[in-house]
């Protein structure tokens, strides 16, 4: 197995010049042996730290290793990630994404979200963006919007906006043909009869009611205080699955609504609305997270009985970014105690954070979708995100000189010179020029590793040695430092214009220097590479000072 990872590791490493991606090379592992999935924690665990090792060795390294294997070429037809579905030519395709508007969105809602946004578009269907804001307590006008927007800039485009408590009017007759046909029944047990009587499977005996009663029961709901009284259907209340046990479908919630203020106070659980939402606005097939496995029952036995088709509906396993908090709740508190920023706090994987960091949309998608539809649970690290990233802005983002912790230094007879620099390696007509004569801005780190005797270059300009105290001019040219220099270091030249510029770091330190004049010229949200610092997107632009904050290496 390890060997088998290794070259493997080693391929897509050298493939993408120097970073494996994990996430690539569990399908190519799997593909080789598929014995290797009865324990895919045990998998997990050895790819990540085969991959640690092998991006620790230099590029060159990894190419002469890679040497070492040989690889047999697999022709297979490419799987479809929906086929799971087994769709027919022409069938008709209608899916639908229901987030609940009480928090910001994150990453994992970004996988439900293309799944399904992209099973719609693969049979010229109908996607459907549904909030699900049934519970007054919960939603909140501010995260309505913030969906939206974060989902037009992922570049989701819905064919329906629809919102769940828009269409209370039809689930109140739902629930009384539910009444009247003795599929469900109003309970007025104290919240605690009721568990334990799903816990034992005992029937409730409001159950046994004349149906005259049950209706003067059901009219009598919508007149009762919170807590009275509920709705719950007649299930089976000695089933295998206990969502079957008498669920509860209608709860009294007298709280104002962002949407509808006090119109309405019986509000529908999770349960009744998304399988009746999903039977009123015709959704074929659903595809979302495992933790609702469970309920697929009590839905489709719900649509059933209400009288609408089945959806069709497969669940993944949810993929955890290592170290990240995602819970609405808890980062409610830490921002409360001040511990993070806000929603878009740097440390995040709120789509508010990742964008404001510089990660762009089409790497977000790439980088969900690469993660596939398994049932296997897996933690990923933000290198695997990281990857998908660094492929796109390394093609056009342009390259800056940033000094952090500056030092100034003397080349003694450096000459004056005019030194031209690209923006972009690959891009010979975007460049920018500095005049430059013995004074220079390096980064104190770089200066500690100065030694006697030692030849150093500074990027594109110059190559000096240290000879005791001093710096000495050597050479202007590449070729004399590659035969025998020791270390590359960026630099600025002393002068006047120089950029005053902040960048925020993910752990919210913050990295004081100055940057060369041209990034004066960017705008906000331009995402830039600062030369051996890493890749950072303009977030502020004032007068004085420009503020980034840091996306990755």
């Amino acid at each position: 197995m390890k060997q088998l990872i290794l070259k493997y590791a080693l391929q897509n490493a050298v493939k993408y010049k120097g970073k494996a991606n994990i996430g690539a090379i569990i399908g190519k592992v799997l593909a080789e042996n598929p014995q290797l999935k009865k324990d895919m924690k045990k998998l997990s665990k050895e790819i990540k730290k085969t991959v640690d090792d092998v991006n620790s060795l230099g590029f060159e390294k990894q190419k002469k290793e890679l040497e070492k294997y040989s690889f047999k070429e697999v022709v297979k037809e490419k799987k479809d990630i929906f086929s799971v579905f087994d769709i027919k030519e022409n069938e008709k395709v209608v899916t639908a994404f229901p987030p609940e508007p009480s928090k910001y969105p994150h990453i994992g809602h970004v996988k439900s979200i293309f799944l399904n946004y992209e099973l719609a578009k693969k049979y010229n269907g109908q996607f459907i963006l549904r909030f699900e804001d049934t519970n007054p307590k919960l939603a909140d006008k501010e995260f309505y919007k913030i969906h939206l927007e974060n989902y037009e800039w992922l570049g989701i485009k819905p064919e329906v906006i629809d919102y769940a408590s828009d269409h209370m009017e039809e689930f109140y007759d739902l629930a009384k043909k539910l009444v009247e046909k003795s599929y469900a029944y109003v309970c007025k047990c104290s919240h605690e009869k009721i568990k334990k009587g799903r816990f034992e499977g005992k029937e409730c005996t409001c159950r046994y009611l004349l149906e005259k009663e049950h209706i003067k029961m059901f009219e009598d709901l919508f007149k009762a205080n919170e807590g009275e009284m509920i709705l719950r259907l007649k299930g089976y209340m000695q089933h295998e699955n206990t969502t079957m046990r008498d669920p509860t479908l209608f709860r009294i919630i007298k709280h104002t609504h962002p949407r509808h203020g006090n119109k309405y106070h019986v509000w529908p659980t999770y349960d009744f609305e998304n399988a009746a939402l999903d039977g009123i606005e015709g959704v074929t097939h659903r595809l979302r997270t495992k933790e609702f496995e469970l309920r697929n029952e009590l839905q489709n036995h719900l649509q059933t009985v209400l009288g609408f088709n089945k959806t069709k509906i497969y669940e993944f396993a949810r993929f955890n970014l290592e170290g990240v908090e995602s819970s609405g709740r808890v980062i409610r508190e830490l921002i409360k105690k001040k511990k993070l920023i806000g929603w878009d706090d740097p440390s995040l994987t709120t789509i508010v954070a990742l964008r404001r960091r510089g990660f762009l949309p089409e790497a977000i998608k790439n980088f969900v979708l690469s993660t596939g539809i398994t049932k296997a649970e897996s933690v990923l690290t933000w290198d695997d995100l990281i990857v998908h990233n660094k492929r796109l802005l390394d093609a056009h983002s342009n390259r800056y000189f940033f000094i952090h912790d500056s030092k100034e230094i003397k080349i003694e007879k450096a000459p004056e010179q005019v030194v031209k620099l690209k923006l972009h390696p690959d891009a010979k007509e975007r460049a920018r020029q500095f005049k430059v004569n013995d004074r220079f801005y390096i980064e104190k780190d770089d200066f500690k590793k100065f030694k006697n005797g030692k030849l150093y270059r500074l990027m594109d300009c110059l190559n000096f040695k240290k000879k005791g105290s001093k710096l000495i001019f050597h050479s202007t040219e590449h070729q004399k430092f590659k035969k025998q220099g020791d270390l590359i270091v960026h630099w600025l030249p002393k002068q006047k214009n120089l950029i005053k510029t902040e960048i925020l770091m993910p752990d919210k330190k913050l990295m004081k220097g100055v940057a060369e004049p041209m990034v004066k010229n960017l705008k906000e949200n331009d995402v830039i590479q600062f030369t051996r610092f890493g890749f950072c997107r303009l977030d502020k632009k004032e007068k004085n000072k420009l503020s980034f904050w840091f996306a990755h290496k």
